[in-house]
């Protein structure tokens, strides 16, 4: 008498279902840390356009103006003589989540404010989708 080796149905729904728990208790562990990668993303890229503006700012006297924003980093605007850039290689990144990064002059906190809104898109939210600015949480009254 010749006898089959191999599972039985029991045993191949107990290897299924163990793997659902392991699944079910590491994925949110997972995507939580995707979300905290890209508020650092946005914090870095952040930091590393305060750096072309000061420059900017060197060169010109002042920052770019809210209606040249931060394409002036890029492109000559007109009626700008001592523009010495472009001050980035590439063009204005989005933010981690495809958002453009909100810049104004002059700023409620400074001279200019530069952040995202995060995860969302909209002003406020807590979280990921908590307003990112350089160095810190901003919340800012519009």
């Amino acid at each position: 008498m010749s006898r089959f080796k191999g599972f039985t149905l029991l045993e191949l729904l107990v290897v299924i279902v163990i793997i659902g728990l392991l699944a079910g208790y590491v994925a949110p562990r997972y995507f939580g840390q995707v979300g905290k990668s890209e508020v650092q993303v946005a914090r870095a890229q952040l930091d590393s356009l305060e750096k072309p503006l000061d420059q900017y700012r060197l060169d010109t006297r002042h920052y770019p103006t809210a209606e040249q924003g931060l394409d002036a980093l890029v492109n000559k605007p007109t009626n700008e003589a001592s523009w010495s850039g472009p001050y980035l290689k590439k063009a204005v990144p989005a933010d981690p989540w495809g958002h453009p990064y909100v810049y104004r002059v002059p700023g409620a906190r400074g001279d200019y404010d530069l952040y995202s809104l995060g995860r969302d898109g909209k002003p406020g939210g807590s979280g990921e989708d908590a307003d990112i600015g350089l160095n810190q949480q901003v919340t800012l009254n519009r």
